[in-house]
């Protein structure tokens, strides 16, 4: 086991009334294997959409992954091998991202991102899946949740991107990156420097940035980073698909009343998991309560001197939350505490996950 789940952190808030995630048993689990590459991906059309997915065979029951913004499928590695014995596994590209070709017309918004998903899994299945999302593919996960509740089974929120408006210098890989948009002289030796960065680097800032404690990656997921990075240098649309889907993001954090991101959150209906780390710096971890409040049916799972991206920092301590949680809606438990106000109490803080 990582030693996430052992570091100390801020004492929690007692509170009987909100009970922790369920932990599954870490012995029903396979161990964590960190040497273990991307699992084989292939491009697939359904309901009209094309997308390029990583599958992770296992029993009929679905997983589907969907990755945060500059992410891809191989995000969710670690974490959809832990769950195999559970659900056969689907990581997908969203549209314009890792080797996904863009939706035609081109559009990078997150209710975009949530049809054409929708499309995809109702024509690709019968089922419902179990769904889940980190960052920016929290937030498309959800709006998926919200309009189509027959497509999912249940869902897990890794630090989505709710809206999170403080400007914030350290919510940036690099600090040149706010320079660059600056006209002039300034600007043009911000953006030369940016560009003259190996992948090596760039992935090395964005570990440090999404990473509680970037010493916990392993060298090899590094590397892999990299080699992202420079395929991606070779795709014509790739800084459109970035800059676009975190312009749209960013604009939907500005809407009011049933159009933010906060009424979608409250109309989704299944039973929601979220994760979130105590050391992410892109999206503040004092949302996590309203998140968890939002929902009808959801509960919190905070993990301390973790990041942003959980399920790659500490993806056995994800999986035995997200394990929990399917094994106790499946035996019918996870229901047995929700509150008379039809809302699940949600967990203040785990400050300790032993396996």
């Amino acid at each position: 086991m990582s030693d996430a789940g052992r570091m100390p952190g801020p004492a929690p808030t007692p509170d009987a009334s909100r009970p922790a995630p369920p932990l599954a048993d870490p012995t029903t689990l396979p161990p964590l294997d960190l040497a273990r590459r991307p699992w084989p991906g292939r491009e697939v059309t359904a309901g009209g959409v094309t997308m390029h997915v990583r599958e992770t065979p296992g029993p009929a029951t679905r997983a589907v992954y969907v990755h945060g913004l500059s992410g891809s499928a191989t995000n969710w590695t670690d974490l959809a091998g832990l769950l195999a014995g559970r659900a056969s596994g689907m990581s997908v590209d969203l549209p314009g991202f890792g080797s996904s070709p863009p939706l035609d017309p081109r559009v990078w918004t997150p209710d975009a991102n949530a049809e054409a998903l929708a499309r995809f899994l109702r024509a690709s299945g019968d089922e419902p899946v179990h769904l889940l999302g980190n960052s920016l593919g929290g937030s498309v996960c959800v709006l998926l949740a919200a309009r189509h509740p027959d497509l999912v089974r249940t869902l897990t929120l890794v630090s989505p991107a709710v809206p999170d408006r403080r400007p914030d210098p350290r919510r940036l890989s690099d600090p040149r990156l706010a320079l660059a948009m600056i006209p002039g002289a300034p600007g043009r030796r911000a953006r030369a420097a940016l560009a003259a960065l190996g992948p090596r680097e760039r992935a090395e800032q964005v570990l440090a940035l999404c990473f509680g404690d970037p010493a916990r990656a392993p060298e090899h997921r590094i590397a892999e980073a990299a080699e992202e990075i420079l395929a991606r240098g070779s795709v014509p649309w790739a800084a459109d698909a970035v800059n676009g889907a975190a312009f749209a993001m960013f604009a939907s954090w500005l809407r009011c009343g049933q159009a933010s991101p906060w009424a979608a959150l409250r109309a989704v209906t299944v039973p929601t998991l979220v994760v979130w780390g105590d050391r992410d710096r892109l999206v503040a971890p004092r949302h996590a309560a309203r998140t968890v409040r939002s929902l009808r049916d959801g509960r919190l799972l905070m993990l301390p001197g973790v990041g942003h991206i959980a399920q790659m920092e500490v993806p056995d301590v994800v999986a035995r939350a997200v394990a929990g949680m399917w094994d106790a809606v499946e035996s019918g438990e996870w229901a047995g505490d929700v509150a008379r106000d039809g809302k699940m109490q949600a967990a203040v803080r785990v400050d300790h996950v032993e396996s």
